[in-house]
């Protein structure tokens, strides 16, 4: 049996279909971060993490065996994929370690404030000029992210950093996906983002075990300074369910950006913001207070900046071509 969303990338853009999978990624992703934050007084990240990509590549495993073809889990460029997987943890560890602190909308504009960084890294990654409007999609973007920060007000504090450092490293996993791994499986891509998963959650579990933090530290930060508390049937059942949705999310975004060009993508993208809120206030009764949702929507505006003036290189470069 073949199933067309795990198999590998035949590079051709269906922008309906990419559509269709980002929404559906942005929905399901929104709902495990919120549920995530909500996990985080009773688990640890590295607890979570691990169990999590237990599950994540046993799954994978068997989708790879209902498909009839193990050898969707095989990358095609070994550097490219495992890269990105690095990218994509270093990401997941600094955006949810504020997640016991910060709101679920801080968390997703910290985080989407990666088209910033893409623009930043576009020159020296893809050796692209930046011009006028990326350099104004910069400054609304920035101005958006201090609005969201707010810096001027006394309960600041440097936890509100993490989701925009978690920026920067996504920026770098989208980057290495368009450019290198266009033609891989989607089960690949999320097996080998399993696999890293994996070895930073022992990797962490071990050096916490073997030398612990100071007891302030545990008590400052339990969520990413303990190591393994004591593991409940609830949480491994909610691991059991945030696989289900970050494969879920994961796989559908992926595919999305492998079916169509960033620049139609990148303002639909933006769609999380729109759901972290949603479920922000449906499980904490929490809603973004008015600063705040003017400076998610300058992001919101940056990203869409960006975006345009993407789709209006791609077609002037068709343009040449034909000429």
């Amino acid at each position: 049996m073949k199933i067309t969303l795990f198999s590998h990338s035949d590079e051709v853009d269906r922008p309906m279909l990419a559509i269709a999978l980002l929404l559906m990624a942005t929905f399901t992703l929104g709902f495990q971060d919120a549920l995530m934050k909500l996990m985080s007084e009773h688990t640890s990240f590295w607890q979570i993490q691990l169990l999590r990509s237990v599950c994540n590549l046993l799954i994978l495993l068997v989708l790879a065996k209902l498909a009839n073809n193990m050898r969707l889990l095989i990358p095609v460029n070994w550097r490219g994929v495992f890269l990105r997987a690095a990218f994509l943890t270093v990401c997941m560890f600094f955006f949810f370690a504020g997640a016991p602190y910060l709101s679920v909308t801080q968390m997703g504009a910290g985080l989407y404030t990666y088209p910033i960084f893409v623009c930043l890294l576009a020159g020296p990654v893809l050796g692209e000029v930046i011009g006028k409007w990326r350099i104004t999609s910069i400054v609304v973007g920035t101005t958006g992210g201090m609005l969201m920060l707010s810096p001027w007000k006394e309960d600041f504090s440097l936890i509100q950093i993490l989701p925009i450092i978690a920026g920067f490293f996504f920026a770098c996993n989208l980057l290495t996906l368009r450019k290198s791994c266009r033609k891989e499986s989607t089960l690949a891509l999320a097996f080998a983002a399993g696999l890293i998963f994996l070895l930073s959650a022992i990797t962490g579990v071990s050096i916490l075990t073997l030398i612990p933090l100071p007891e302030s530290a545990q008590q400052s930060m339990p969520f990413v300074a303990i190591a393994w508390p004591t593991l409940t049937l609830f949480v491994a059942g909610f691991a059991v369910l945030a696989s289900l949705l970050n494969l879920t999310g994961n796989i559908c975004m992926t595919r999305a950006y492998q079916s169509a060009d960033a620049s139609l993508l990148a303002p639909l993208d933006f769609s999380y913001l729109f759901f972290a809120a949603i479920w922000g206030r449906v499980i904490f009764d929490n809603w973004p207070t008015q600063s705040m949702l003017f400076g998610v929507l300058l992001i919101v505006c940056a990203g869409a900046i960006i975006a345009w003036r993407e789709q209006v290189s791609v077609k002037n470069k068709h343009h040449a071509l034909d000429v």
